[in-house]
């Protein structure tokens, strides 16, 4: 059976996770704190699912993208948290080489495909608010579902080209990573090679996978911010502006760090602050996410009162 590419040049088989500290009562603490985070995540994004599954009035593009960016974040957490308490709670704290590029590569995925449904999910605001009438032409469920999948496959392509360039390089030892999981820029610290093509790669693809998304959002609230300045009523420019609140939030929390973590040249990167910074985009983010959907959102409010028989669904 023939090698994968990159194995050849690597002599060592497993890495080491450092993780936050070495110091087991700090790491009790932050196991705790972790699963309670990781297990709320998982509750909170499912019941999102669950709701929008179940209540007929949630059936709506917004809600799909929802439901859809929901998955992804459980997904995305799940890739990296398990191990991480695992590796809080004992001694051996040890990756394989092939689990360390599976690792790696599934969380590009998660999180380029993440990064693009927000563009998505502007677009789906932009067509809302300033075409409303013919919203629902627009938005047909074979568009919703294409862009989605153009979101995925986009993940996919482009977390192999981020993950083959890594990955190609020789890593001879030492094996210790200092990281809570097999991320990018903490892996290419070990490389036993030059990585300023590397940096270079992460750069563009930085400002591709970034950037250009964050441009179709910033082009869109415009056009968005535009329409809203138009209406008349106060009231009707504040429930215009509040269907679009949380998701300028959720963006922000989610591109924020990772465009300063990936667009950053290696030499200046900071072990402390990327793991702080990994910790933002993938476990808080996605904690936070359907607390903001849903918070000042009454038809997920009025669904989950349904679903639990506290009340039921005005007419």
């Amino acid at each position: 059976m023939q090698d994968l590419p990159w194995e050849n040049h690597s002599s060592i088989s497993e890495f080491i996770l450092l993780g936050f500290s070495r110091d087991s009562q700090i790491n009790a603490i932050l196991f705790n704190i972790f699963i309670f985070l990781y297990l709320s995540t998982l509750v909170g994004n499912g019941l999102i699912v669950t709701l929008i599954h179940l209540d007929s009035r949630l059936r709506t593009p917004m809600y799909f993208f929802l439901s859809v960016l929901s998955m992804l974040d459980m997904s995305y957490v799940t890739t990296t948290v398990p191990q991480m308490l695992v590796h809080l709670v004992c001694q051996k704290k040890t990756i394989s080489y092939v689990g360390c590029v599976a690792q790696m590569y599934i969380f590009l995925v998660l999180g380029i495909t993440e990064g693009w449904l927000f563009s998505v999910m502007a677009y789906d605001r932009y067509v809302a608010i300033c075409y409303p009438l013919r919203y629902k032409v627009i938005m047909s469920p074979w568009l919703c579902g294409t862009m989605v999948v153009f979101c995925g496959l986009w993940g996919v392509s482009c977390s192999l080209v981020y993950t083959v360039f890594t990955m190609r390089l020789p890593y001879c030892g030492p094996n210790e990573i200092n990281h809570f999981f097999c991320e990018v820029p903490a892996v290419l610290k070990l490389a036993c090679a030059d990585t300023s093509l590397n940096d270079q790669v992460d750069f563009i693809l930085g400002f591709i996978l970034l950037l250009v998304p964050l441009s179709f959002i910033l082009a869109s609230y415009v056009r968005i911010f535009a329409t809203i300045l138009r209406i008349r009523s106060a009231q009707g420019r504040l429930k215009a502006f509040s269907t679009c609140a949380s998701h300028i939030t959720v963006v922000t929390m989610f591109c924020g760090p990772a465009m300063f973590m990936y667009m950053n040249p290696g030499a200046n990167a900071s072990p402390e602050r990327d793991k702080k910074l990994a910790l933002f985009y993938n476990v808080i983010s996605a904690f936070l996410n359907p607390i903001i959907y849903s918070l000042r959102n009454k038809d997920v409010k009025r669904a989950f009162l349904k679903l639990t028989g506290q009340g039921r669904a005005p007419e």
